[in-house]
This record gives C-alpha cells, structure tokens and sequence, in this order.
C-alpha cells in the first residue's frame, strides 16, 4: 500500500476526508466516504473502479465542479471550496486541463477556435499562433478550419487534448477519454496524451474502466462503494 505523498514543498492536490452525500427517494445516500489522499508534480494516476462507486463525483470534486458534503481539496495549497465559484472558475481556467469521454468540443467552432478558446479567456494573445502549433503536435495541422460534425471521433478527441494541453495546466483531469472510441484509436489517442502529458509535465489524473490504460499510470487509486480501498504505486523497474 503506497503512502500519502507530497513532493518538496506543497503536493499539487491534497484531498482530506472527503465525503458526499445526496439525497433520492429512499433517503440519503452516501456517494463518497472519507477519500484522503495526496498527488505530487507530474504523476500519472488512474481512478479505477466499478461503474456507480464514485469515479466520476470524485473527478467532479477534484475539478470543484461539485461540492463535496464534508471534507476539503486543495489545489497547490489553495482550499477550492473557500473561493467563491467565479474564483474556482478562474483558477480552473489557470489550473486546470479537461478531457472527456464526449469530447464537449463547441460544435460551431472550428477545430482551431476550439483550442484557442481557452487561451482568448485568459487574454492570451498569441492564441491563434499557439493554438495551430498545438493542433499541428496532434496531428491535426490540415484539420484546422474544419468543425466537429465533419471530424471523426479520434479526430475530435485529439482536438480536446490539444485544447486540454494547450494551456499547459498543473493537474489534467481526464474522464474515460477512450470511451466512444473503437480500441485501435483509443490505444492511439492514449499514447499520445502521455507523450503530452511527459512533455507539458503535468499531473494526469484518469477516471477508466480499461485496466490497460491504468497500468500505465504511476498510480492506481481503486474505488470501491465510494470508498477508497486501494492506493498502488508501480514499483520501478
């Protein structure tokens, strides 16, 4: 069993006994119980588990997408849930990298205005010129003014990772980023968001039921009924 760890200095995420509670029409239901746990600079970890035992809710906390019922996540030392949401809005804008199993690409933007979209937030000016170097690492340099309808779904799923990378996050957050896709591409689409993720030195974490992906990872936390059961490491070679 791996311990908590923290890099020199503050760990990029520190999760402290997070819970989750909703109710539904029997009572309450506790989605999450007590999740604790730590992730340094540049780590690569999967969160695996059954369908229903809460991957998704925690990426959603991670992300301060949701609100946990209890329990407190910092990002970079900073407790998420004591900003305000246009602050967590704004430090996921600075922070934060996406990835998801739908691709969420807007579907009246271009390939490229897609990736430049979340550099013009933040007032970058050299979007356009960063935005087509990215799309060109992915492999799409001839798919720049084409819209999503017309891209097929590799296609579209390289240009989320070109959106996600392009800002060069601290932490990505990727939700079953091969699930629409056939295994030939999703094996491709994989291998190149840990190329990406080597080069932009970010920390991956990955919600995937395919054991093949989370054995790449560094790190595989299991969810089991909303509880955290398992905290592996891969041992060096």
């Amino acid at each position: 069993m791996s311990q908590t760890h923290t890099a020199a200095g503050v760990p990029v995420v520190a999760v402290d006994k997070i819970c989750k509670k909703v109710q539904d029409a029997s009572g309450e239901l506790s989605i999450l119980h007590d999740i604790s746990f730590t992730l340094r600079a540049q780590e690569s970890v999967a969160i695996v588990g059954a369908s229903g035992s809460g991957k998704s809710t925690l990426l959603a906390i991670l992300a301060g997408l949701d609100r946990p019922s209890s329990g407190t996540v910092r990002l970079g030392g900073e407790d998420i849930f004591a900003l305000s949401e246009d602050q967590r809005a704004a430090l996921r804008g600075a922070q934060l990298g996406f990835v998801f199993q739908s691709f969420q690409l807007l579907p009246n933007l271009t390939a490229l205005e897609n990736v430049m979209l979340p550099l013009e937030l933040r007032g970058e000016r050299e979007a356009r010129t960063l935005a087509t170097q990215m799309l060109g690492r992915v492999g799409l340099a001839q798919r720049l003014s084409h819209y999503p309808r017309v891209l097929s779904g590799g296609e579209q799923q390289r240009v989320a990772l070109a959106r996600a990378f392009v800002q060069r996050p601290a932490l990505l957050l990727a939700d079953e980023p091969t699930g629409s896709l056939d295994f030939a591409t999703g094996a491709a689409v994989m291998a190149l968001m840990f190329e990406l993720n080597r080069e932009a030195g970010t920390t991956l974490v990955l919600v995937t039921h395919d054991t093949q992906i989370a054995q790449r990872c560094e790190r595989q936390l299991r969810i089991e009924a909303g509880r955290l059961v398992q905290d592996e490491e891969k041992l060096s070679a």
